[in-house]
């Protein structure tokens, strides 16, 4: 089962990406938005991206035309009709979710794959908007960002997915340059399921006076080599973001592991997201020097 034609419906930060890495990987990609103005930034940003790969040497120019004349805009969603796969990237509300699937259902063949981007949403819950048929061709594909770097795609399976339709996201997924990882909906799927936790057990040690944040921090880059701290990766994300997703993931599990704790909720309250608000575990007034805040 070869797939050529992807649809990827949202060109923000996450749709913008998977539709370039898409059409690098020699797809036509059809980037569907709800407006001109969201399809043009985010097209825009497809464009620059591949600019400062030309500029690096990493793509050549003639390579960088041929990737753009692959990517098509469009704000109707029933420009997804022809394509084989239709990867959904837009906001994270099951709602909005389920009436999208509901119209493309309609507007698909059969054969199409509906795939989710979804970090944390049930992807059961998505496919019940969708046909009994349809259901059995109905993954997640969840890329991580930024997506054109990050190598990492989770393929995540429903007790209803088709075994054939599995392996054809896993494949689809090694030939546009990505490294799949399988596994089954459940919440947080592997990455968040693991990854959660410790974040939220990084916030609780502040909180208990463990140690302070850039302490925190160093500890767990210096003594277990990750690429930046629990708390940096905090506002890297974003709180608010992270505070979603582990409500998401407590109102699953019900365990403690997954509830956020009061300083994150006092800090998302407070408009600290981190990064994307200037503010969070650190002061980004000088973003080259981000300085750690007092919080308790």
């Amino acid at each position: 089962m070869s797939i050529n034609k992807v649809a990827v419906l949202g060109c923000g930060l996450m749709g913008s990406g998977i539709a370039q890495v898409c059409a690098q990987a020699g797809r036509e990609v059809t980037v569907i938005e709800v407006s001109e103005a969201y399809l043009e930034k985010g097209l825009g940003c497809i464009a620059r991206q591949l600019g400062k790969m030309v500029e690096k040497g990493k793509l050549t120019a003639e390579d960088r035309d041929r990737v753009q004349a692959r990517l098509h805009g469009s704000t109707r969603l029933d420009e997804a009709a022809g394509s084989e796969i239709v990867i959904e990237a837009i906001i994270e509300n099951m709602e909005d979710k389920n009436k999208t699937y509901s119209r493309l259902d309609q507007i698909c063949a059969p054969e199409t794959i509906f795939a989710s981007n979804t970090s944390s949403l049930s992807i059961t819950q998505m496919m019940t908007a969708t046909s009994p048929e349809r259901q059995r061709r109905f993954i997640g594909m969840h890329f991580f960002n930024p997506v054109p770097i990050m190598k990492l795609v989770e393929i995540v399976r429903t007790i209803l997915t088709d075994p054939g339709v599995f392996r054809a996201a896993t494949e689809f997924g090694r030939e546009i340059g990505k490294v799949p990882v399988q596994t089954s909906d459940r919440t947080g799927f592997i990455v968040n399921r693991l990854l959660v936790p410790y974040m939220l057990d990084s916030m609780r040690a502040l909180e208990e006076g463990v140690a302070s944040i850039v302490d925190i921090d160093n500890a767990m880059k210096l003594g277990c080599g990750y690429p930046m701290g629990p708390l940096t990766l905090g506002d890297f994300v974003g709180l608010d973001t992270t505070f979603y997703i582990a409500n998401i993931m407590f109102d699953e599990f019900k365990e403690k592991r997954f509830a956020p704790p009061p300083l994150l909720k006092r800090m998302v309250m407070a408009g600290l997201y981190g990064r994307k608000s200037g503010r969070g575990f650190y002061d980004y007034s000088d973003p080259n020097n981000p300085q750690p805040m007092n919080l308790l």
